[in-house]
């Protein structure tokens, strides 16, 4: 895993795309859109580069 820096939680992640933290959960598990596990507590952690691809296709 990279730095943590380099990700977001659910809720920023979800934020910055202006949709539902459970519109993103959705989309982990439909295969939408890869959420990667924190190491230690396995919450959902959203690759900040990978979302901006995801704003890129929105434009």
């Amino acid at each position: 895993m990279k730095n943590f820096n380099d990700y977001l939680t659910v809720s920023h992640a979800a934020q910055l795309l202006g949709v539902t933290s459970t519109t993103l959960r959705n989309w982990d598990i439909a295969g939408k859109l890869k959420a990667h596990r924190h190491p230690i507590n396995g919450y959902r952690l959203y690759l900040k580069t990978d979302l901006k691809k995801v704003l890129i296709k929105v434009e």
